[in-house]
């Protein structure tokens, strides 16, 4: 059978089981184990034992379930609370100084957790109700708050950057000092926005009345806020990129971290503790199965010339290097709008980053652009996993089609964003020169 024919058959019954409404693991994993058995026979299911030993064995697995618990101790510390807190006294006399403050606010916290949903739902349970209260546009206030939790997989510790450099043997510590400039640029771009069209419009972000204006004593006074997270934000980075810890051990050190926030804010105590575990586990054994599954399909999609075929459709591409260049960021944009980050990193990684580095292209830049891809993809319907987040925490009134608005335009500079990160690669690549390398 042809490499056409093999792709055509696996990738839509996998497309199949998802119309299904099966888990991504079970299609991935699932077909993969039934296609070996066919193609060939039950001696080759050794392959699937193998693959899945290999992956529970990596050491660098283990920084996921020490970050998901570190986002999960954090978010019910308090710190999102007494962050806006601060952020509602130095910003609120400002137009739209809510939304800007509550951007700045999810940048931080994603430099914290590592993963999306912590300061999405944080923000959406203690930003959005302050912010419509005053008068704010619900589209602008949810559409940045949706935008601005998406940051977590770009901004270092991020969850996502640890798997996918171990599924294309690409140095996490590079890839954690690639993801700084770019993050902290989108949430720039978020705040300019914001600016601008609360200047134009300012019935979209009032300033806050004169009388719930905070005094300069009580502005001071709330900067105690960001003692922690300043702290705890460089002792997981300071210690990655001094050498002085891997992610994984950085990941052993946020996770004390998390656990001595919520002791100095009071609220370490057992019902908090056993949230924190028992959604530690759901998530990371949602994101250990996808591994383990993906794996498998990976193999067998390799084994069967995947990377030739890949080479041979992208040859086809207009414009050279930079036509496929531009062919598998266009795929990644589709992909993220239906399929897990976590699924298209095991599909395509594996295919697309050897040839990216056979063209040329560093690796490093590619997986950054890979996450900036996957972070849109976190927002754009109909499966962008923010989306969902939001419409759990939104206030009675605001529908789903509310929702999908108010990204449109937050969608549009994460696109600009990858734009400027393609023509200069120097703001992803400079600080892993001047750090890592």
């Amino acid at each position: 059978m042809s490499i056409e024919f093999l792709t055509l058959l696996v990738f839509g019954l996998f497309l199949v089981v998802l119309a299904m409404g099966l888990p991504v693991v079970f299609g991935l994993g699932g077909i993969a184990v039934v296609a070996t058995y066919f193609l060939w026979g039950p001696q080759a299911l050794h392959m699937v034992a193998n693959r899945t030993f290999t992956n529970a064995n990596s050491f660098v697995l283990l920084a996921i379930p020490m970050f998901i618990f570190m986002g999960c101790m954090l978010e019910r510390s308090g710190i999102a609370r007494d962050l806006y807190s601060m952020m509602f006294k130095w910003m609120g006399p400002v137009r739209g100084g809510l939304v800007i403050g509550t951007v700045t606010i999810c940048a931080i916290f994603a430099a914290m957790v590592g993963i999306t949903g912590a300061a999405t739902v944080s923000m959406g349970l203690v930003a959005l109700p302050s912010m419509l209260r005053y008068g704010y546009d619900k589209k602008i206030a949810i559409g940045c708050i949706s935008a601005g939790g998406a940051l977590g997989v770009l901004i270092p510790p991020s969850v996502l950057m640890i798997i996918l450099g171990l599924y294309t043997n690409t140095s996490i510590g590079a890839l954690y000092a690639g993801g700084i400039l770019p993050g902290f640029m989108l949430a720039l771009f978020f705040i300019i926005y914001i600016f601008i069209v609360c200047l134009i419009r300012p019935e979209l972000g009032p300033a806050l009345p004169p009388e719930d204006r905070a005094t300069w004593r009580e502005k001071f006074l709330a900067l105690r806020a960001v003692i922690l997270p300043i702290t705890l934000i460089s002792a997981i980075l300071g210690s990655i990129f001094a050498g002085a810890a891997t992610p994984s051990e950085a990941a052993a050190l946020g996770a004390v971290g998390s656990i001595i926030c919520a002791v100095v804010y009071r609220a370490f105590n057992w019902p908090t503790l056993r949230d924190a575990l028992q959604i530690t586990l759901r998530l990371s054994c949602m994101v250990m199965w996808i591994i383990f599954g993906a794996s498998v399909f990976t193999a067998l999609y390799t084994a069967i010339g995947a990377h030739d075929f890949a080479r041979q459709l992208l040859s086809y591409m207009p414009g050279g290097r930079w036509g496929v260049m531009i062919g598998m960021q266009t795929l990644w944009i589709i992909m993220g709008c239906f399929l897990d980050p976590n699924g298209i990193i095991m599909i395509t990684a594996p295919i697309f980053f050897p040839i990216a580095t056979s063209l040329g292209f560093d690796p490093v830049w590619f997986g950054v652009l890979f996450v900036i891809n996957m972070e849109m993809g976190f927002l754009t319907p109909p499966f962008g996993f923010n989306l969902f987040y939001m419409q759990a925490v939104v206030p009675k009134g605001v529908e789903m089609t509310d929702i999908y608005r108010s990204i449109i335009p937050f969608v549009g500079l994460q696109a600009l964003g990858l734009v400027v990160c393609i023509i200069f690669p120097e703001i992803i690549l400079y600080l892993p020169r001047l750090l890592i390398r």
